[in-house]
């Protein structure tokens, strides 16, 4: 067990929460197992109707995961990260799949590894302080956990604008895109905490939309509404370079700073995360997951923009990579693995 992670039942709920604050409640390898664990034990157990999840402290659900430990294990070739990333992929299969209500709370901050542990549950509740973004090609990597599943299957191209630019939804936006399905004003999370773990559940989840709608507030607009025809007009394009450059002809102030966006990331964590958003968008779960191994891995050989990307941002925090340029031939990057790191699952 992990004192990083809080998992306890109360009620008819398994309760799940991320105890890492200062962290942001960035993932590492013992509260992926652990999750595995409860998880697995709950889905069978009959007294459990729920389950909820949580991250401690005001500013994130989950940040992430631990991205220094997995650059220091590519480079010293071990098999820390190949393991992580497995595990991490069997959770997120294991919360797509699961047969019972999956509420996480992701009021806070939640990227990368913590949209891989909400966004594929069933219900993912968005309070004020809500921030989700996938901003992997930032650091010379790409949006797994899941994300060639979930951002292709979003309206329109916002998934491709999503994960190539790591645009970060506000509370507003979140609810709007479908990546979050319900809002709760912060100031009323405790109340709802309170009312899951007290309530008589039923078996179909019924009681829990009832305890959601009840506490639902008025969001707000969201902007994607204004910018909707300005993402597809562009990044509905079929390659990078056609992308950039429709953003440059439309010419308007929001055009011109995503293409400076794109600009600044991993020239080949675009190309391959394009190819991986449109690939996913006609695989089944588990197809993307074996796919996600299979690029991550692909991001650890020498030479990679991960290892820049994690210097500049992690590291040295000077913001400043110095990318590489984009393989000629990035099959490699989806081609399987050996037979004894090919993705397998719970």
């Amino acid at each position: 067990m992990t004192d990083d992670v809080i998992i306890r039942r109360t009620g008819d709920v398994g309760r799940i929460s991320l105890n890492r604050p200062k962290a942001l409640n960035a993932l590492n390898q013992s509260m992926v197992d652990a999750m595995i664990e409860a998880l697995t034990a709950w889905r069978d157990d009959d007294s459990i109707k729920a389950v909820v999840v949580d991250g401690e402290g005001e500013r994130g659900f989950c940040a992430g995961g631990d991205i220094k430990m997995l650059a220091e294990s590519g480079k010293a070739g071990d098999d820390r990260a190949w393991r992580f990333w497995r595990d991490e992929y069997r959770l997120n299969t294991l919360i797509f799949e699961y047969p019972k209500p999956y509420v996480a709370l992701i009021d806070g901050i939640t990227m990368g590894g913590g949209v891989g542990v909400s966004v594929h549950g069933s219900h993912r509740v968005a309070g004020d302080r809500t921030m989700i973004a996938m901003p992997e090609t930032g650091i010379g990597f790409h949006p797994d956990v899941g994300g060639a599943y979930f951002l292709p299957r979003l309206a329109g191209c916002l998934g491709e604008w999503m994960g190539l630019t790591g645009a970060r939804l506000k509370t507003a936006d979140a609810i709007a895109a479908g990546v979050a399905t319900h809002y709760v004003p912060s100031e009323r999370n405790g109340e709802l905490i309170y009312a899951l773990e007290t309530e008589r559940l039923d078996d179909d989840g019924e009681r829990i939309e009832e305890l959601l709608d009840g506490f639902d507030g008025k969001v707000g607009d969201s902007d994607l509404a204004l910018e909707r025809g300005l993402i597809d007009a562009a990044f509905c394009e079929p390659s990078i370079e056609a992308i950039l450059a429709a953003l440059d002809a439309a010419g308007d102030n929001w055009s011109t700073r995503q293409a400076e966006l794109l600009r600044a990331k991993s020239p080949t964590s675009l190309a391959v995360t394009l190819e991986a958003i449109r690939t996913g968008r006609d695989l089944e779960f588990r197809d993307v997951m074996a796919q996600d191994l299979r690029v991550s891995m692909r991001f650890l050989r020498p030479g990679s923009d991960f290892y820049e990307g994690v210097r500049a941002v992690v590291v040295d925090k000077d913001n400043a990579p110095s990318w590489g340029p984009v393989p000629a031939d990035r099959a490699v990057f989806f081609a399987p693995l050996d037979d004894d790191h090919e993705m397998s699952f719970i």
